[in-house]
């Protein structure tokens, strides 16, 4: 599995790191600007928080108890509907504390080897775990990249962030699981859980657990790069497989994302563009969410938080934006390139097309 994982997010983020770089030099002769200056303009805030968390979030996932934890839900389901709402329901919340990418990780492996065991339509249940994690890492700050980049810039409290958008998160959770009821069926289940690994570490979870409302206080007061120094270190010397087995070419992307998204703000023609869709009635959230169908949810946050202080409609937008299209959300991706089920592309958007507009209708009633 870690090294499925790594050739997955290598084969994804070298395409897209290679884009990057070629864009650099075109948008350096538009736009001059020193080497000071581009470093100007990363969010160190948001880079150093996401890699603290990367790093919290692998040494759960090492422990082997979060997999655990769905070992022994998993022979309580004796129906396929059952079984789909209850890892659906899992997978929200775990994405909400660790990331809906990590929640992938760790649940990815398990879904493809219940489809082994008991010929469920996995392909379904996979398509169905990236809008579920989509959905429920929207809720808190630390769900995905880009509510970690909007949660610092807009300086809003931890709480304040998640209270804007829980309507949104929970109603978007509430439609997948209700859409879930119609895709799955009530055929019985049969589920063999393989053994508890023996090598699992209480006190690796323990540990990291703990760590995470340390290191979330430290990202209110604005310390996340000296805290995300401090569990390096503690990695390092402690458990240094943690250190080096997270994708620090994550965070190379996030910095140039954070360059290239910077530096064609600067442009003239992208600034009037940008200014007048912002300005449209509902703009910041029709604009954001249409914008991630096209590059993606994160990029489009990190490019237009230039053009707008709405912080909730650019949350909510880029949000509902990861639906529709694959491209919409990472999280897409990597389910989708991992399963390497034959035709599942289609049927993805089959359901996800639909879940896309009744997310943006959702987002607008509730606004």
């Amino acid at each position: 599995m870690p090294a499925m994982r790594r050739l997955l997010c290598r084969i994804t983020e070298d395409y897209l790191l290679l884009a990057l770089l070629l864009l650099l030099p075109l948008l350096l002769w538009l736009k001059p600007t020193s080497a000071a200056g581009l470093a100007a303009l990363v969010d160190w805030h948001t880079v150093t928080a996401l890699a603290g968390l990367m790093l919290l979030s692998r040494a759960l996932e090492d422990s082997g108890y979060l997999a655990r934890f769905a070992a022994w839900l998993l022979p309580r389901c004796h129906s396929e509907r059952l079984l789909a709402l209850l890892l659906l329901l899992f997978a929200a919340l775990l994405s909400a504390i660790v990331t809906n990418d990590v929640a992938l990780f760790i649940l990815l492996p398990i879904t493809l080897s219940i489809g082994r065991l008991t010929g469920m339509p996995v392909g379904r249940l996979i398509i169905f775990l990236a809008l579920a994690v989509n959905a429920g890492s929207a809720l808190t700050p630390i769900g995905n990249p880009q509510n970690l980049l909007l949660w610092q810039a807009s300086g809003y409290s931890f709480w304040q962030f998640t209270s804007m958008m829980a309507p949104l998160a929970l109603s978007l959770l509430l439609l997948i699981l209700l859409l879930s009821w119609l895709a799955f069926g009530s055929n019985k289940l049969s589920i063999a859980v393989p053994h508890n690994n023996s090598s699992d570490s209480a006190s690796l979870f323990g540990w990291s657990l703990a760590g995470y409302p340390l290191f979330i206080l430290a990202m209110e007061y604005q310390l996340a790069p000296i805290a995300a120094l401090a569990v390096l270190a503690v990695y390092a010397v402690f458990k240094r497989s943690v250190a080096t087995g997270i994708d620090w070419l994550l965070l190379l992307v996030f910095m140039l994302m954070f360059i290239d998204l910077g530096l064609l703000a600067q442009l003239p023609l992208l600034q009037q563009l940008a200014a007048q869709l912002v300005a449209l009635p509902d703009g910041s959230y029709l604009g954001s969410a249409l914008l991630s169908q096209l590059i993606s949810n994160v990029p489009a946050a990190i490019f237009l938080q230039h053009f707008t202080d709405d912080w909730r409609a650019l949350s909510w937008g880029v949000t509902v934006g990861g639906f529709g299209l694959a491209i919409g959300s990472l999280a897409n991706l990597i389910a989708l390139r991992l399963s390497q089920q034959p035709g599942l592309w289609r049927e993805f958007h089959y359901w996800s097309l639909p879940v896309f507009a009744g997310s943006l209708l959702l987002g607008w009633l509730l606004s």
